[in-house]
């Protein structure tokens, strides 16, 4: 024996997050997560110590994953860049098989149930995606797009906030078209140079 692992852990830690992007941290139980990965639950101690270990594996995963579709949007010029990335996670049908909503969001709503580390991962996920889009407006205050006395940081929060509720407002009903107009409209705030 090798000692390695019987199972295909990526697919195992994929079938976890589904399962903590659904229902959250709290109301996740372990059986859930052994019937979701198919691990008996020995194998998911042995593995991942606990519901936390596992959870912070595939919090990871997801942060990893969303962290990669907001920097890889290349567009000619900073706006155009922040507004193709909005539109980026506008659903495209609303059929989509993931759960909705962001799991960094739904997370930090839990952060009273979390343990420190899954409350720094949260934080911190929630962190890099606020710096990327803070990139995008030094950026363009830099290039002369973005009026130089801007606000960047609460821009950035502005930003992000728009994001999620891209993200979360179609389980209430939010239409993709309602969505669409809400990139619109989250644009013309964008403060103009002098």
């Amino acid at each position: 024996m090798s000692g390695k692992p019987q199972y295909d852990e990526p697919a195992v830690i994929a079938a976890a997050l589904e399962v903590f992007w659904r229902h959250g941290y709290a109301a996740t139980s372990i059986s859930e997560l052994t019937a979701a990965t198919g691990l008996s639950r020995s194998s998911l101690y042995q593995r991942f110590q606990d519901k936390d270990g596992l959870f912070l594996e595939a919090l990871a995963a997801y942060t990893a994953r969303v962290l990669q579709r907001m920097e890889g949007i290349q567009v000619e010029t900073p706006r155009a860049r922040l507004e193709a990335l909005l539109r980026e996670f506008v659903p495209r049908d609303g059929k989509g098989g993931r759960p909705g909503g962001c799991l960094l969001a739904r997370s930090c709503a839990e952060i009273p149930e979390l343990s420190d580390a899954g409350r720094a991962a949260t934080l911190a996920g929630l962190k890099a995606q606020k710096a990327i889009v803070e990139g995008i407006l030094r950026d363009a205050a830099t290039k002369g797009e973005l009026s130089r006395d801007a606000d960047v940081d609460a821009l950035a929060w502005y930003y992000l906030g728009i994001v999620q509720a891209i993200l979360n407002l179609p389980q209430a009903g939010a239409s993709r078209a309602a969505l669409q107009h809400m990139v619109d409209i989250a644009m013309s705030a964008w403060p103009q140079p002098r």
